[in-house]
């Protein structure tokens, strides 16, 4: 009879503690974690243990054995996966590895504005954070302007074959919706143009306008005259920091349209889809020329002595401008 009194006394304490621990393991499951604010981390590959301590360094959760335990025990809910993650501030241990197998990777973007060239959005790429690989070579041109989602460890490749693909798409859908009896020919020589609207206007209302003009240009056999294009031939296709000179509009150059007629031989930045779209169907105008007003607009004119008349007033805007001596 002694006996079986302390084996049952026994047994009661071992129920006890192991109730204890259950009741243990259970709160350190769902109590609050150590985060005092929200943080956003890179999670390493290399195994629970890495992930442990890299949790444990940014102070995500308290105890790497814990969350080591914790991971063992509910392993048949999945791997953990390394990436990039939000951890909300005071997030659980069961709300950490809900994360980790179950959660959203941290989506990055990546923007391209409109009228970069390809040298300006290869160094873009090469300063995104979070991107892998090498930068792929592109042409002038090539990549639509636009904003990209990407997670950390991304190719650089992939993110350049997107917008590649973006643009494809982008130039074959307008240029199949073009205005008919347009004096160019293909959707390479509507990019070509737009890449030129896109640099000679930051005014959404303007390119319509100036892919007119230059549209009435082509068709009466006029030259361009676009000093973008003449700043891309003077700074071997980067960016001038420099004022445009006489000697470059002299210069005899593919790119400058103050010698030759027609379109450059490429384009000169990458257009966004509104450029595309006025060069695809312009604004019906008389409108010949046009000249910087002084607004971050210009001024257009259908005769050349009222063009000369707005070139004096923007000239005069200059010499106002200046800083005086």
């Amino acid at each position: 009879m002694r006996r079986l009194i302390v084996l049952l006394v026994l047994l009661l304490f071992l129920a006890a503690g192991a109730g204890g621990a259950f009741w243990y393991a259970r709160g350190q499951w769902t109590a609050p974690g150590p985060l005092a604010e929200p943080v956003q981390m890179v999670v390493p590959r290399g195994g629970s243990a890495a992930i442990a301590d890299a949790l444990a360094e940014r102070g995500v959760i308290r105890q790497p054995m814990a969350f080591l335990a914790a991971t063992w025990l509910t392993r048949t809910e999945g791997p953990l996966r390394a990436a990039e993650f939000q951890f909300p501030a005071r997030a659980s241990l069961r709300e950490v590895l809900a994360i980790l197998r179950d959660g959203r990777p941290v989506q990055r973007r990546l923007t391209i504005p409109e009228g970069l060239t390809a040298q300006q959005i290869g160094r873009l790429l090469e300063q995104a954070e979070g991107l892998t690989g090498d930068t792929p070579s592109f042409a002038e041109g090539e990549l639509l302007p636009e904003t990209y989602a990407y997670q950390w460890g991304d190719n650089r490749a992939a993110v350049v074959r997107r917008a590649k693909q973006a643009m494809d798409q982008a130039l074959s859908e307008i240029w199949a919706a073009r205005a008919p009896n347009l004096p160019i020919d293909t959707a390479r020589e509507a990019l070509i143009l737009a890449s030129i609207v896109e640099r000679e206007t930051g005014q959404r209302e303007e390119r319509g306008l100036v892919a007119g003009v230059f549209i009435n240009r082509l068709r009466r056999g006029m030259p361009l005259q676009s000093d973008p294009t003449v700043a891309y031939a003077a700074a071997d296709g980067g960016v001038l920091d420099r004022a445009l000179t006489r000697a470059d509009l002299d210069r005899d150059h593919p790119f400058n349209t103050y010698r030759i007629r027609g379109l450059p031989p490429a384009p000169i930045a990458s257009p966004g889809r509104e450029a595309l779209r006025a060069v695809a169907r312009p604004e019906a105008t008389e409108f010949l020329y046009f000249v910087a007003d002084g607004t971050g607009g210009h001024a257009f004119a259908r005769t050349l002595d009222e063009h000369n008349r707005n070139v004096a007033r923007w000239r005069e805007i200059e010499r106002s401008r200046a800083p005086q001596r």
